[in-house]
């Protein structure tokens, strides 16, 4: 658990790494879902700032970047995305300047429809941040350490409080660092607004394309449907039909990249060990929503419903997961992948760092579920690392409380409320 600083900044995990990223590249991007605290963390890391969301300051820099860039640095210029053309401006005063550390770039969304004309390589490094892990928020002890595991394959003994009727009230509330900085009692009033938002005026501006807001509606809440599988572009397709017209495959995608461009939902990619197995890899993404409160708000379900409904709230639960494995893993230099094969062996989560060691996790809500998912990880042990080599860890992550334990078989059982970066 995190606690706020002299300046009542709550620390984020990506902290480490927007530091070193600024002193080795002349900037950092941080990119994001907009509300996920990009802005507060852009400020903790910065010594003077731009807001080209504010109207004179957009004007100015799309008259006069060097205005705007000019202050003392590292400077953060946040949502630099409806100026564009400041992602070149600074490059060419990184380039001039010959120093690291200048810049602190700070964006909800994807230039649409031209991106800048340099990618940045060299120049900026860029830091993906998501909505806030339990171990950011207080709900989770941290005291299995993700980083501890590919360190040694063990963790700190750690007792866990959590349940089913507490998972899915996290849920539902989501990371949002608004009920952190105002205090208020968290409830899903900020996905809804989320949401919504999307809905009415987000999607409707993105790069200046006009859409559809009942389509929309109904993608989203197709996505949400289908959190956390590797669901066809025709299924929502499909659901997006208002029983007149259909949504074509091709609609389908243009609305899902706006969402991806904006951070709303992202893919997990497949992983695809070299095997010599016959098994042949399905290289097909799963898909989350950035936060799993927007996939409970998008289908207007609340806790009630999902306590009743056991395989969509595994579902959401398993979104959760993957937002707090990938922030725990952003330390390392981490990917998420999933793994599945066309001998139907499934594993929910593989993490790989930059040096090649992997880990692998199932994720189960409760202990009855633990056995087979302890076959599954066992089995891709088997199968992937004579080549690969042995994982550093095997993991089912849980909803159940009790404890975070190692069982006999060579995995250890981390309920969700112990794990962390």
């Amino acid at each position: 658990m995190t606690a706020p600083n002299e300046r009542g900044y709550r620390p984020r995990v990506a902290d480490g790494r927007i530091a070193r990223a600024l002193s080795m590249f002349g900037g950092v991007l941080i990119t994001g879902p907009k509300w996920c605290g990009k802005t507060w963390t852009g400020t903790h890391h910065s010594k003077s700032s731009a807001r080209i969301d504010d109207e004179d300051a957009r004007l100015i820099a799309m008259t006069d970047p060097k205005t705007i860039l000019a202050g003392e640095e590292p400077r953060l210029i946040d949502e630099w995305q409806d100026v564009p053309k400041l992602w070149d401006a600074a490059r060419r005063n990184i380039d001039d300047a010959g120093r690291n550390g200048m810049y602190v770039f700070v964006g909800s969304s994807v230039p649409s429809p031209k991106p800048p004309s340099h990618t940045g390589t060299g120049r900026f490094d860029e830091v993906r941040m998501r909505t806030m892990s339990l171990f950011e928020s207080g709900d989770s002890s941290g005291k299995a350490s993700l980083s501890e595991m590919f360190a040694t394959g063990g963790f700190e003994p750690a007792e866990s409080s959590m349940s089913y009727a507490k998972a899915i009230d996290l849920i539902c509330v989501g990371g949002w660092p608004a009920h952190l900085r105002t205090g208020a009692a968290r409830t899903a009033d900020v996905p809804r607004a989320y949401i919504r938002s999307l809905i009415s005026s987000d999607m409707a501006r993105y790069g200046g394309v006009r859409r559809d807001p009942v389509r929309t509606e109904r993608i989203l809440r197709s996505v949400a449907r289908n959190s956390a599988t590797t669901v066809k572009k025709s299924t929502i397709a499909g659901d997006a039909s208002d029983g007149e017209r259909g949504a074509s495959e091709l609609t389908v995608y243009r609305y899902l990249d706006a969402l991806e461009g904006m951070f709303a939902i992202e893919e997990q990619p497949a992983w695809s060990p070299s095997l010599r197995s016959k098994a042949r890899v399905r290289a097909s993404p799963k898909i989350h929503f950035a936060d799993p409160s927007l996939a409970a708000a998008a289908m207007r379900a609340g806790p009630e419903m999902l306590r009743g409904d056991a395989k969509t709230s595994g579902f959401l639960f398993e979104s959760l997961c993957h937002r707090d494995l990938c922030v725990y893993s952003t330390p390392l230099d981490g990917t998420v992948y999933h793994y599945r094969d066309s001998n139907g062996l499934e594993v929910d989560a593989v993490i790989e760092l930059p040096d090649g060691r992997w880990g692998a996790v199932e994720v189960k809500m409760g202990s009855f579920e633990f056995d087979k998912a302890a076959d599954s990880l066992l089995a891709l042990k088997d199968l992937v690392g004579g080549e690969r080599g042995d994982p550093s860890f095997l993991m089912i992550l849980s909803a159940s409380g009790g404890y975070a334990y190692p069982r006999g078989d060579g995995t250890v059982v981390v309920p969700i409320d112990c794990l962390g970066p």
